[in-house]
């Protein structure tokens, strides 16, 4: 079991300059639009050709350019799951699962048979997809894939276009349908959420470029590098300015703070998730910031506060300072008010480079 994904590709202004080396089997990589995710994974598939370097899955070689490898796409045994799932339209499920199957008539059968009993297809073989719900749709596709047992499965933003209880029930019927497949699986996604739930590894790309890799959870618990926490949700991040080992100034939020660990050298930036706040009233305690509202939003679940710096002068370009509360949280608010400060907790501050 392993991926390596070594390559370069220019196109226009844009450069694909990437080294991704894992051994897990479910890999998910994050990053904004537009930073290259797609075109990583179509290098994987074949559809785009790198202009340089390596690719390999699981000791296979798809592509080398020093030694002029380059597999077909029909060759690479790897299935691509589209956002549009790219079902043919005027092909029955059992015909879109047969698609690309190879072997005697009665042995293609044999296989799309069982396809429809493991994806929960009974009854809708004869169907066109435009008459299938979006799950089913899915499943579907999925079939179709699984049939010819690919040694990887590329899942490119496949609940994008989705509303959010749709999307739910269909991350969690594709976990349980891969559970038992044992290639690699790649899914690539602007939703932390999605890769969170997803994912053993984590990659994070950053126009063009792998900011940060390792253990999912590893990564949202200590992304290490601003890019890298801004797309694991983190929404306060300053600059800063180490004043010693153990303290330092945060130019943004207006605060100085000190901390019992060591603040590495090439820390420039502090972090900080909206819902790890320790609201205080009364008496100031050590790393508090004032609560000064600039603004708030009442959201079924959560209630948003935007604050503003300790200083007038800090901050004012980078945005408020965001204190989300959850629901069974506002209890404390209806009964003592709005707290005089909220704490940042050491324990889950971030320094980041």
């Amino acid at each position: 079991m392993g991926l390596t994904v070594c390559i370069k590709r220019k196109l226009g202004d844009f450069c694909l300059d990437i080294d991704i080396q894992s051994e897990s089997s479910r890999i998910g990589i994050l990053g904004a639009s537009g930073c290259g995710k797609s075109m990583t994974l179509k290098s994987i598939a074949g559809i785009e050709t790198p202009d340089l370097g390596v690719i390999t899955v699981n000791g296979q070689t798809f592509y080398h350019s020093d030694e002029k490898i380059n597999v077909k796409p029909q060759k690479r045994k790897v299935g691509y799951l589209f956002q549009n799932y790219a079902l043919f339209p005027t092909m029955t499920v059992a015909k879109n699962i047969e698609a690309g199957l190879k072997g005697t008539r009665q042995e293609k059968q044999k296989r799309v048979d069982e396809m429809i009993r493991t994806f929960q297809l009974d009854g809708l073989k004869d169907h066109l997809p435009g008459e299938l719900s979006g799950g089913q749709q899915q499943r579907a596709a999925l079939a179709r894939i699984m049939a010819y047992e690919p040694d990887v499965i590329l899942l490119d933003e496949p609940f994008s276009a989705m509303d959010m209880f749709l999307k739910d029930r269909l991350q969690q019927e594709l976990i349980e349908m891969l559970s038992d497949y044992r290639g690699i699986v790649i899914l690539v996604s602007h939703n932390r959420d999605e890769i969170y739930r997803f994912s053993e590894e984590l990659i994070i790309m950053d126009r063009g470029a792998v900011v940060t890799s390792g253990k999912t959870k590893e990564i949202f618990a200590n992304p290490g590098k601003r890019e890298a926490a801004r797309l694991t949700g983190c929404k306060n991040i300053s600059r800063i300015q180490r004043l010693d080992a153990h303290r330092m100034k945060a130019l943004d939020w207006g605060v100085e703070l000190t901390l019992q660990r060591e603040i590495p050298e090439d820390t420039a930036y502090a972090g900080f998730r909206a819902h790890e706040f320790l609201p205080v009233w009364g008496e100031r305690r050590e790393n508090c910031i004032r609560v000064r509202l600039a603004g708030q939003a009442e959201l079924p679940f959560e209630k948003n506060y935007y604050l503003k710096p300790e200083e007038e002068s800090a901050g004012w370009d980078k945005g408020h300072i965001c204190w989300f509360l959850q629901k069974d949280k506002w209890g404390i608010l209806e009964e003592k008010g709005m707290p005089d400060y909220l704490q940042f907790r050491e324990e889950e501050l971030l320094l980041l480079s």
